[in-house]
C-alpha cells in the first residue's frame, strides 16, 4: 500500500512525544543505546518504540548494521523533522515563560569575531541599560561551528557566513568584513615614512591554516596583486595567541578592521593598524536563523538592535 501525503500526515500525528524525541536523538547520535539514555529509557524500550513507529507508518526507519543501526533515508528525514519539533518546543517554553513572568529569558547568540565586537557587544550593552535583567550567552567561533550549533538548537541565531546548498538555515546579508594589518606599538615599520609591499613581506604573518577563510582571503588577494605568499612560521586561529605572539615579535597579523577599531579606541591597547591598504576583505556575513523558526521576544530584541546598528554602519 502506498501512503498518500494526507494519509501519512494522519499517521504522523499519532506519533508519541517520546518517539519523536527518540528519533531526534537517533538522528544526532546514530546509536540506539546513547539515544535511549539521553531520553531516560532502557535500550529494549527504545527498540520497541522504533518498531512501533515503523509498524504504524508502514515504513522502514532503520537498518541493522553490525551490532548497531543506521537510519534509512526516510528515517533521517523524519529525524530532522523530529529535531525541529524539539527546537520549537524549547523555544515555545522560553517564550511562554517570558510572557508569564514578564522577564527576559537567556538569549543564545553566536558570531564570528568582527561582528561579535562591532554589532553584538554594543547592541547587548544598549539592551542591558534598558533591561538590567537581560541575559545572553555569546559564542564566538567560526561560521561552520556556529551554523552547526544553530542547527542543533544550541543558538537562537548567529552572525556568520552560510554555505551554499543549505536547507535548514536561512540568511539575511548584513555586510562585508574588511581586514587591517596590525602590529605591536613600537614595531619598526611604524617608524618608516612609508610602508611598501616588500617591507610587509619581510616579516612573518600570523594566520590560521590554509583551510581558514581569512587565510584563503589573504592569499587570494596577494595573488591578485602578483605578490608571493608571506612567511608563516607559526599558524594559529586563536585570537589571544595571535595577540600574544604579536606582542613578543615583529610579526604582522590580518584582523577584522571592526575588531581593531573597537580595541584600538583604548589608548592602552598595545597594537595598531599599519598605514597600508591592500584591499583585504573577507566574504560578507549574514544574520542566520533556522528556517521556519520564530525567535523569542528577547532574541528578537537583540536582532532588532543588531540590524539597527548594521544599517547605521552601512
Amino acid at each position: 500500500m502506498i501512503l498518500t501525503p494526507t494519509a501519512l500526515a494522519i499517521q504522523l500525528r499519532q506519533l508519541k512525544p517520546v518517539q519523536l524525541r527518540l528519533l531526534a536523538e537517533l538522528g544526532e547520535t546514530g546509536a540506539l543505546g546513547v539515544a535511549a539514555a539521553r531520553i531516560g529509557i532502557a535500550q529494549p524500550a527504545a527498540s520497541r518504540l522504533l518498531a512501533e513507529m515503523e509498524e504504524m507508518l508502514g515504513l522502514g526507519l532503520h537498518l541493522r548494521q553490525g551490532r548497531g543501526l543506521r537510519l534509512t533515508q526516510v528515517g533521517e528525514a523524519l529525524a530532522r523533522r523530529a529535531a525541529r519539533i524539539q527546537f520549537e518546543l524549547a523555544d515555545a517554553a522560553r517564550e511562554i515563560a517570558e510572557a508569564a513572568t514578564g522577564r527576559a529569558g537567556v538569549v543564545r547568540v553566536g558570531a564570528v569575531t568582527g561582528p561579535a565586537l562591532s554589532l553584538v557587544l554594543p547592541a547587548l550593552t544598549d539592551l542591558q541599560r534598558q533591561l538590567p535583567d537581560y541575559r545572553a550567552e555569546v559564542t564566538v567561533a567560526t561560521s561552520v561551528e556556529l551554523c552547526d550549533q544553530l542547527r542543533d538548537g544550541r543558538l537562537d541565531f548567529a552572525l556568520a557566513r552560510l554555505g551554499s546548498g543549505e536547507t535548514q538555515l536561512q540568511a539575511q546579508r548584513l555586510g562585508g568584513e574588511p581586514l587591517s594589518l596590525i602590529v605591536r606599538r613600537g614595531h619598526p615599520l611604524l617608524a618608516q615614512p612609508e610602508v611598501t609591499l616588500s617591507d610587509l613581506l619581510r616579516h612573518d604573518w600570523v594566520m590560521g591554516d590554509d583551510e581558514t577563510l581569512l587565510t584563503q582571503t589573504v592569499m587570494a588577494r596577494l595573488a591578485e596583486l602578483h605578490l608571493p605568499g608571506p612567511q608563516r612560521r607559526i599558524s594559529t586561529s586563536s585570537f589571544l595567541f595571535t595577540l600574544a605572539l604579536l606582542n613578543q615579535t615583529e610579526a604582522i597579523a590580518p584582523l577584522a578592521t571592526a575588531v581593531v577599531d573597537s580595541l584600538a579606541a583604548n589608548p592602552a591597547f598595545p597594537f595598531v593598524a599599519l598605514p597600508v591598504d591592500l584591499g583585504l576583505a573577507v566574504a560578507p556575513y549574514s544574520l542566520v536563523t533556522r528556517v521556519e523558526s520564530r525567535l523569542t521576544p528577547s532574541a528578537q530584541r537583540l536582532v532588532d538592535g543588531i540590524l539597527s546598528r548594521s544599517s547605521g554602519q552601512g
